[in-house]
């Protein structure tokens, strides 16, 4: 299975909770399983369309409760490695789709560019060449990303 990690910010406003869901609910609806670090915000969002859609989830935790995951997760792996998990959640995925964040999304980002991964961002805390601003253009393009893994 293909798997696409979704990143983001933990707290998030109702406009990227949106672009959230609905990118998970793409990803859902292509079959791919969606793993994110299983917090809430951009991480929660995007699991409850990945849900919507049928798909599968998987969220990699900071700590060692399984149940700090959030309700949408179907796969919770407790890693005890706090930010470090930032490590596994981009490692894991074939694609990786950032949108909105802190800090944390930017080292994820980071890492993604350090392992030569794939990358789409919509607001992305770090400019780069498949930045997005406006939202259909960001759906345009995951979609298109998406037929072609």
């Amino acid at each position: 299975m293909k798997t696409i990690s979704v990143i983001g910010q933990a707290r998030c406003d109702f406009d990227l909770a949106d672009v959230a869901e609905k990118a998970g609910e793409i990803i859902g609806n292509f079959g791919f399983v969606l793993v994110t670090g299983g917090l809430s915000g951009v991480m929660e969002f995007a699991s409850k369309g990945a849900k919507k859609a049928g798909g599968t989830t998987v969220g990699i935790l900071p700590g060692y409760d399984r149940n700090e995951a959030n309700k949408y997760v179907d796969i919770a792996v407790p890693t005890g490695l706090n930010h470090a998990r930032n490590v596994v959640v981009v490692s894991s995925g074939d694609f990786i789709v950032s949108i909105g964040g802190g800090s944390g999304t930017m080292s994820e980002i980071s890492i993604a560019f350090k392992l030569g991964k794939d990358i789409i961002s919509y607001h992305s805390p770090i400019e780069h060449q498949l930045n997005f601003s406006g939202v259909e253009a960001f759906f345009s393009h995951l979609k298109g990303t998406l037929e072609h893994i």
